[in-house]
């Protein structure tokens, strides 16, 4: 091993080959129930990535860095100088820089949707901002960025601040929210906190959300209810919008995002406080009126980024929904018949990272990336004999 680590840095020190093709030798194997799997890195040195978004026409990819970078990553591996025109991030616990998606229509627009942990509350604190600006088209920064959504009022000290981005068919924004770690808050219709709320791309409000034209409400607000929503997708055969979340202790949860509805938190959980007391307003596992999870974890894998896979290349796939895992540092598989999980599988677990984020890339490999502070970005395939 040892001669092998000094063979490749030899290469690289005299011939500078591609990235790729060095780090193809640090490609690893591990089992799965299909066929082994192979996980190769493409990017290292990633500094706590947090998402990852591919441009067209095999152009490479962009990643956020929690601290508040957005790097563009070539496809060979180069990473690029922290892009500009990206906004101020509040970089404390769990805030900083954090989702990152391409307009549905990037190819004519160019634009580039951020969330991030925004400072400047009440007595230092923060909350979840949405923003977006155009990407130059030497990939070297952000133009014009706009603010589109601020969670208001900002009540985060570190904690609970979601946020991922997702768009539907229709071309509606999606953006989970977290409830700043002020429990009760998830109920107030009055707050931005532990909600999903929907726009329009520009942040204007659809006349057609739930909420709009009630006094004290805030028109955003498309469920509420959630705790610390960390993953979220459109299931693609369905259309329909796929969250989860993280539980207390316990209780990390898949909901399938209706209308106007209530999924619980706190009211109704499956866990409890990380002290071992039971959570102070939930009332049981369940309760009338709200949404009980669709799928639930009574162990906690800390569960965050989320991809259905609907690519050809990979059959055995197919129709399967991927999660990354924090806590437990895993891949999580899961097979449904229908919308209803029948089988779970833990990939990966070899790595022994943070899986913070997954993704169907345009190949139809999936690409993982690990939160750490030298934080791999991976492509994963399986080896179908």
């Amino acid at each position: 091993m040892f001669l092998r680590k000094t063979l490749l840095a030899a290469l690289c020190a005299t011939t500078l080959l591609p990235i790729t093709a060095v780090w193809a030798a640090d490609a690893q194997q591990f089992p799965s129930e299909q066929g082994s799997i192979t996980a190769t890195p493409i990017a290292k040195g990633l500094d706590h990535p947090w998402a990852v978004a591919f441009l067209p026409d095999k152009q490479g990819f962009l990643v956020t860095e929690r601290p508040g970078h957005l790097r563009f990553v070539s496809p060979d591996g180069q990473l690029s100088a922290p892009l500009t025109g990206v906004p101020q991030v509040w970089a404390k616990g769990q805030g900083g820089l954090l989702d990152v998606v391409l307009s549905p229509d990037f190819k004519q627009d160019r634009m580039v949707y951020l969330s991030y942990a925004e400072g400047g509350g009440e007595g230092g604190k923060a909350g979840t901002a949405v923003g977006r600006g155009r990407l130059a088209d030497d990939l070297s920064g952000l133009k014009d960025f706009k603010v589109i959504l601020r969670q208001e009022p900002k009540l985060s000290t570190g904690n609970h601040f979601g946020s991922r981005l997702a768009f539907d068919r229709d071309g509606y924004l999606f953006v989970t929210l977290g409830e700043n770690n002020d429990r009760p808050t998830a109920q107030d219709l009055d707050k931005l906190q532990g909600k999903v709320v929907r726009i329009f791309p520009d942040g204007r409000v659809p006349d057609d959300n739930p909420f709009v034209g009630q006094q004290g409400v805030r028109p955003e607000i498309w469920s509420y209810g959630q705790r610390n929503p960390q993953g979220l997708a459109m299931n693609p055969w369905s259309g329909t919008i796929w969250e989860n979340e993280h539980g207390p202790r316990g209780g990390d949860e898949i909901n399938i995002i209706e209308r106007g509805k209530n999924y619980g938190w706190p009211l109704a959980t499956h866990g409890i406080n990380y002290s071992l007391t039971p959570i102070p307003e939930a009332k049981g596992k369940t309760v009338e009126g709200t949404v009980a999870p669709h799928h639930v974890w009574e162990k906690s894998p800390g569960i965050s980024g989320m991809a259905f896979y609907d690519a050809d290349r990979f059959k055995a796939w197919q129709h399967n929904l991927f999660i990354g895992a924090l806590s437990s540092q895993e891949l999580i598989r899961l097979q449904f018949d229908g919308d209803k999980v029948i089988h779970e599988e833990r990939l990966l677990g070899g790595l022994h990272a943070r899986i913070r984020d997954v993704r169907q890339g345009p190949d139809g490999y999936l690409y993982v990336l690990t939160d750490e502070d030298k934080g791999v970005l991976y492509r994963v395939g399986l080896n179908q004999d």
